[in-house]
């Protein structure tokens, strides 16, 4: 693969990344921060200045930070996943789909809930306050 190709695919998955996160901003049942998360990540492979920006960004750089110095997930996304996870658990279960579908979706879910109460919510008080 080219070295062009390359730098073209990551700006890309950064753009695709980047939209779904601007258009969280605007519908409350779409997440915003991990989709910056990836534009950000994607972008350091192939886009520096749309990772510097999105790391200067007043309020969802510090996010970023925290997230890729520490794994923070702060308290009021963690609530809001869980109460959006479990909704759709809830209208799955009564859906026509079929039950081993059901089961295997609903386990996921459960599974990133579990996984995302066990990241830390605040940084280390020892790391300062530069995130």
């Amino acid at each position: 693969m080219t070295v062009v190709l390359r730098i073209l695919l990551w700006r890309t998955l950064a753009i695709i990344t980047l939209a779904l996160g601007i258009i969280g901003l605007l519908l409350p049942i779409m997440p915003t921060v991990p989709f910056l998360l990836v534009a950000a990540w994607a972008g350091g492979k192939g886009w520096p200045v749309l990772e510097a920006k999105l790391l200067a960004h007043p309020t969802y750089g510090p996010q970023i930070i925290a997230w890729r110095r520490y794994g923070v997930i702060k308290r009021r996304p963690k609530v809001i996943a869980s109460v959006m996870m479990s909704g759709s658990a809830i209208m799955l279960a009564f859906s026509p789909a079929p039950l081993w579908l059901k089961g295997l979706v609903i386990g996921i879910m459960a599974t990133v809930a579990v996984w995302m109460w066990l990241r830390p919510e605040q940084q280390p008080p020892d790391s300062g306050s530069d995130a």
